[in-house]
């Protein structure tokens, strides 16, 4: 598995309830997070054979984008 974190503009627990259920759908992803405490809204997923783009595109579809930290 591998750990994958991104600066997102989910902000508020309004946006998780809208990038919920498609990140939830996703069976690659074993757990994901967002600390809402950060100033950069850190996205942390963590998934078994998935690329970053894979995760942008599901960030995407919800309304929102996300950049990969390296």
């Amino acid at each position: 598995m591998n750990e994958l974190k991104f600066k997102t503009n989910i902000n508020c627990t309004g946006c998780l309830a809208k990038v919920t259920p498609i990140l939830n759908a996703e069976k690659s992803i074993e757990n994901w997070n967002v600390d809402l405490a950060t100033e950069n809204r850190i996205l942390t997923v963590n998934a078994s054979g998935m690329e970053a783009n894979t995760v942008k595109d599901l960030v995407q579809k919800a309304g929102f984008w996300a950049v990969e930290l390296q």
